[in-house]
């Protein structure tokens, strides 16, 4: 099969949050059990510098606003996956992030930049590419990429395609003027259609006009259907029901691995774990926090925001000091939840580290040397960091959403709470704390956690699945 992947971004090329991650290993996943996948990114900066070489092997004119794009053939840095880059200097050659500026504020011509991305995507996916290559099917993610599919069934080209939403809460939402911008014919601005409660919105434009839909897990792929976490969206993806599907991301067993991670001062793993001791001991000392080797450590990595639960973290965090236990936090976001863990750090030096900033090894340490991993979330598509506690033997504690939902099981790899509360929350650690200090039972479910198969491989297969279906019954 010949798969095009359409994606704004891919690790290690670039990256802003879990579509990285996901974009940067399904691919490589895919070629190894015989898909014949290719990625497509547009070209930031951070993206021509990354890959070197790269060789122009097409022209594309005619995109949205007369814009004319060359095509790069590269190939990614880490695994080698073909990759294809959109170069358009004024539209993706510029300061700041893929999506906002310096600043922090949106680019002010998304509309065009992703419009341009999306047609490019749905022109080599077409009959009409310029190319040898010619994929099967044209997989795209998230909003970035939703116009893809609306273009391809728009022009009437038969290649299939699937959506992925990676999180619903990212709609690519635009005023109804950008209609024109973005080159659709108004009758696609409709309720079966482009159309969202008055305005243009790319990930619904995907939803509908793509042959088959996907999220990262089971349970998240049932909970879109309906009003609480919906997004205003249920109703379409309630009655394309039968299109949808919920495959569980994986994770780099080979990136994430306690036995051979270079981040780690000490190795270990299932069957010799002392190493993870040693972490914890390292980390303690690394963070200014008192050294314990039975001191309960709660690790926290997440981006600072009322999704995460944060606040929830912030109401047990005094009943878990009371107890013994130490928290160490990597994240950032909300300034006023930034603030919030500075000052309980201040107030409890050396028993809670407070790190405001993202540091790669710093995130690998805290999941080798914590004993318990709080993640708290309101909604979680899939969640990483769980998969990576697991991993580590670094017990999660989650809230029954998602992806954690599908991954946890409760009293034999973790603990897992059914109402987004503070009280709830509580709880589980309370029933955590009891287990820790049954040293042999502890032992148990750290074991049970490392050796639970959260490769890439099985999603692989999962989508390798997908695709055939969708090529033997469009």
């Amino acid at each position: 099969m010949r798969i095009l992947f359409a994606t704004s971004e891919a690790r290690p090329l670039i990256k802003t949050g879990g579509l990285a991650d996901v974009s940067g290993a399904l691919p490589a996943a895919l070629r190894e059990i015989g898909i014949d996948c290719r990625l497509l990114l547009p070209g930031y900066p951070a993206v021509l510098a990354g890959v070197g070489e790269a060789k122009a092997v097409a022209t594309l004119a005619g995109l949205p606003g007369g814009t004319v794009a060359t095509l790069l053939e590269a190939a990614m840095p880490d695994n080698g996956v073909p990759l294809y880059i959109l170069d358009v200097p004024e539209l993706f050659q510029r300061e700041g992030g893929p999506y906002q500026d310096v600043a922090g504020h949106d680019h002010a011509d998304n509309a065009l930049r992703f419009a341009v991305f999306s047609k490019a995507a749905a022109r080599l996916a077409g009959a009409d590419s310029p190319l040898d290559w010619h994929p099967e099917i044209l997989h795209c993610n998230d909003w970035q990429t939703g116009l893809a599919p609306a273009y391809l069934r728009l022009a009437g080209h038969g290649t299939p395609s699937v959506m992925t939403v990676h999180n619903l809460a990212y709609q690519g939402i635009f005023p109804p003027s950008d209609l024109g911008t973005v080159e659709l014919p108004p009758e696609s601005f409709a309720v079966d259609g482009v159309e969202y409660y008055g305005n243009l919105s790319f990930l619904k434009a995907g939803l509908y006009y793509a042959h088959r839909l996907t999220t990262v897990s089971p349970t998240y792929a049932e909970e879109i259907r309906h009003p609480a976490l919906g997004m205003g969206m249920q109703g379409l993806l309630g009655s394309r029901g039968d299109d949808l599907v919920g495959i569980l991301n994986g994770i780099d067993t080979g990136e994430w691995n306690p036995s051979s991670d270079l981040y780690l001062p000490y190795e270990y793993s299932s069957r010799a774990p002392s190493g993870k001791k040693r972490c914890k001991l390292k980390l303690q000392q690394d963070l200014n926090l008192e050294p314990g080797k039975d001191t309960p450590l709660f690790g926290v990595i997440a981006r600072l925001a009322n999704q995460k639960g944060l606040d929830l973290i912030l109401a047990v965090a005094e009943g878990i000091l009371h107890r013994g236990g130490q928290i160490a936090l990597l994240g950032t976001g909300e300034k006023a939840l930034e603030a919030a863990f500075r000052d309980l750090g201040a107030q409890h030096p050396g028993r809670v580290a407070a790190v405001i900033g993202y540091d790669e090894g710093l995130s690998h340490r805290i999941e080798a040397g914590a004993d318990i991993f709080l993640m708290p979330s309101r909604f979680e598509p899939c969640g990483l960091n769980q998969l990576y506690s697991l991993r580590y033997g670094t017990v999660p504690i989650v809230h029954a959403t998602g992806g954690l939902k599908d991954t946890v099981e409760d009293g034999v790899t973790g603990f897992v709470f059914h109402e987004p509360t503070a009280h709830a929350l509580w709880l589980a650690v309370d029933r955590a704390l009891h287990a820790y200090a049954d040293g042999k039972a502890w032992q148990r479910m750290m074991r049970a956690g490392m050796t639970r198969d959260f490769s890439w491989e099985k999603s692989a297969r999962a989508y390798a699945a997908l695709y055939r279906r969708l090529l033997e019954k469009p």
